[in-house]
């Protein structure tokens, strides 16, 4: 379906703010029937106080030994990082995790860890995964995504996805209040118009186009 994106500017989103509000206020006057509304993931999960700075944490022995597993560039490559996915999944949901991550090596397959040990998991956004004054923050994934989007439907009228985008043309959508604006979402995302430096544009309305009507003469 032929859309286009309005990134909307923001002040820079902290714990103190009401994710629902905001969206709200933001999209006020430009968000239409038959829009959307999308939500940058991270900002969903810093106004629920999910945002953690990593000399805060004391990782275990377990998330020491675990964290040399990940990629370098991984997001649980840190210990702070893994010991804050320790306590958000549980360590038994871990270990299976990391035994699914091995025999999909073995099969030449990625993504076992996170079916196994949780897909949660994979919205944890590690030091410089973000804007100021979070980029030193390790950031989780926003507690019960749906709850919020259908909190801002009710507040806005529009239908809601929350996302989690990246510069490589990656959309996830984390929640959405229908499956057709999940679906037009990851293709209107595609782009990544929420921008991972300082555009502080955490919400996007996008746009439906509508056909021309015509009018008889």
């Amino acid at each position: 379906m032929p859309c286009y994106t309005i990134p909307i500017r923001t002040h820079v989103i902290t714990e103190q703010d009401d994710i629902v509000e905001l969206a709200r206020r933001y999209t006020e006057g430009v968000v239409e029937p038959g829009d959307i509304i999308a939500i940058a993931e991270s900002v969903v999960a810093i106004t629920q106080k999910r945002a953690i700075l990593p000399e805060e944490v004391h990782p275990g022995l377990l998330a020491r030994f675990l964290c040399r597993f990940p990629g370098k560039h991984g997001s649980l490559a840190t210990p702070p990082a893994m010991e804050l996915a320790i306590r958000e999944a549980g360590t038994i949901r871990i270990l299976l995790g990391c035994a699914a991550a091995v025999l999909g090596r073995l099969i030449g397959r990625r993504g076992f860890f996170y079916l196994v040990a949780g897909r949660e998991l994979a919205f944890i956004d590690d030091i410089a995964g973000t804007m100021w004054p979070y980029e030193r923050h390790i950031i989780l994934g926003p507690y019960k995504p749906e709850k919020i989007a259908s909190a801002i439907k009710k507040a806005t009228g529009a239908d809601v996805v929350i996302a989690d985008v990246n510069d490589i043309k990656c959309v996830d959508i984390l929640a959405a209040t229908s499956s057709a604006s999940a679906r037009i979402a990851r293709e209107a995302l595609i782009n990544n118009p929420f921008g991972n430096d300082d555009q502080q544009t955490p919400i996007v309305v996008i746009k439906i186009k509508k056909k021309a009507q015509g009018i008889a003469a």
